[in-house]
């Protein structure tokens, strides 16, 4: 069947870079803009697709995790991101971690030589007016863009703030005040750097984040945040052991010189394969950076640290899903435009993975004259792309992939988790097994025994 309309996708990070990639391989030809280097962002620092701007971190990779039966689906559905991401892996425990900059420039690499698809440097202001249109510009959608959204959509948006946490050379670490180890000894290696802290330590260091001056918002702005990436200021700021019981708890981490848990514990996480770089894991703030240099370079062992980036807040913009978007990924008003990403209301980037995956598959069937898929609710995408377009859902927030999500699997009142979690995941796997064998014009042989196979 021949392609109908002319298919433009808006931005090349995880959600537009997927898209193309997946319309490119129904046969379908797509014009990819992406704005990046001729205009920036406040957070990204180059032009290359898919580059991570927060953490390296696509979650957890354990079996039966919400991320992990994500991963899986995505994987059967053919995604490049979870391709590359596998390919460009670095040890992180039990998640799956990647080296950044391979990562970027391989999905770069892929969609620039795929002669299917057209890269075009330039700002897009307003949304095309004819065809058919996926808008995956993500959280730091321009103004102007953003302007032409909202009128189009009658002025119904939402955004909330988000933080980046710092990266530091490995150089200018102090090993001798820190371990390698993973919480609870899980994975094969020890992949993560710990800090132990004393109470008194700790009690110092709250005290500053506290004291710590801070960016603030425009005067016109409202600050919200995701409840999953709150900066840490925010999150000591209601209690003074909420980050002892957060990103800092020092459960399942015993300190090997003194064989006893610390008081509290910063984790970081390596940042490519040779260990030259480390997050701070969960640091993410919106403290000044003075302030941040000043206050991070008094924990045990980054006396000398050399901060290869520093935290900064920026504006995050999503729709009113629920109201405005089709569980499959069309605009209600306006079913020739697609939203992809972050900009539903996902959060994370397997999410946003997933979303611009779903979203250039529908815009495939749309250009060639098909219906549009709606996947299973009991699948995790079904359940995600559910949630997000759930009319009943009165307070919007934006949300990662979990378990709540999914529909019962065992008898109300039943707690043991893990059985549940495995249900979940051999039942996700049977429905998309069963959803793809059932849409042979799609994937006549594209991993048709999915269930099979796992």
């Amino acid at each position: 069947m021949q392609q109908r309309e002319k298919i433009t996708v808006i931005g090349a990070g995880l959600a537009g870079s997927e898209a193309s990639w997946q319309l490119a391989k129904q046969g379908l030809e797509v014009d990819l803009f992406e704005m990046r280097p001729v205009k920036m962002t406040p957070a990204h620092k180059g032009g290359g697709f898919s580059e991570l701007v927060c953490s390296n971190s696509f979650g957890s990779d354990s079996p039966h995790a919400a991320s992990r039966i994500l991963k899986d689906e995505l994987s059967a559905l053919g995604s490049l991101t979870l391709q590359v991401a596998r390919e460009c892996s670095v040890p992180a425990g039990a998640s799956l971690a990647v080296d950044r900059d391979k990562f970027s420039s391989a999905i770069s690499q892929m969609l620039k030589t795929e002669p299917k698809i057209r890269i075009k440097n330039e700002e897009v202001t307003e949304i095309p007016k004819e065809g058919i249109v996926i808008l995956a510009t993500g959280p730091l959608t321009s103004q102007a863009l953003a302007s032409s959204l909202s009128s189009l959509l009658g002025g119904l948006s939402l955004y909330f703030y988000d933080a980046i946490s710092p990266i530091v050379s490995a150089d200018s670490l102090d090993y001798s005040k820190m371990f390698f180890a993973n919480r609870y000894d899980k994975g094969e290696t020890a992949d993560f750097l710990n800090i132990p802290m004393s109470k008194e330590e700790y009690d110092t260091f709250i005290q500053d984040i506290l004291s710590g001056e801070v960016v603030l918002p425009h005067d016109f702005e409202e600050e919200k945040y995701f409840e999953g990436c709150m900066p840490i200021e925010a999150i000591a700021a209601r209690g003074h052991r909420t980050l002892a019981f957060g990103p800092m708890k020092p459960v399942g981490l015993n300190d090997p010189k003194t064989g006893k848990r610390a008081y509290a514990v910063i984790q970081l996480r390596a940042e490519n394969q040779h260990k030259t770089a480390f997050n701070l894991v969960g640091f993410q703030t919106k403290l000044r950076y003075k302030e941040q240099e000043r206050i991070f370079r008094k924990l045990p062992g980054l006396e000398n640290a050399e901060f290869l980036r520093l935290g900064c807040m920026h504006r995050n913009t999503f729709i009113d899903s629920p109201r405005l978007l089709l569980p499959t990924l069309q605009l209600k008003n306006e079913k020739r435009i697609f939203i992809a990403g972050q900009l539903t209301g996902t959060e994370g980037y397997l999410e946003s993975s997933a979303g611009g995956l779903f979203a250039g598959l529908n815009a495939g069937r749309l250009a060639k004259g098909q219906e549009p898929f709606v996947l299973p609710v009991t699948t995790m995408l079904g359940a995600l792309l559910g949630a997000i377009t759930d009319e009943n859902r009165k307070v919007f927030q934006p949300m990662n992939v979990n378990m709540g999500i999914l529909p019962p699997v065992m008898e109300v009142g039943n707690k043991d988790k893990k059985l549940r979690n495995q249900k979940h995941s051999e039942r996700s796997q049977v429905e998309l097994g069963n959803w793809m064998s059932s849409l042979t014009d799609t994937w006549p042989t594209l991993k048709a025994d999915y269930r099979l196979k796992q």
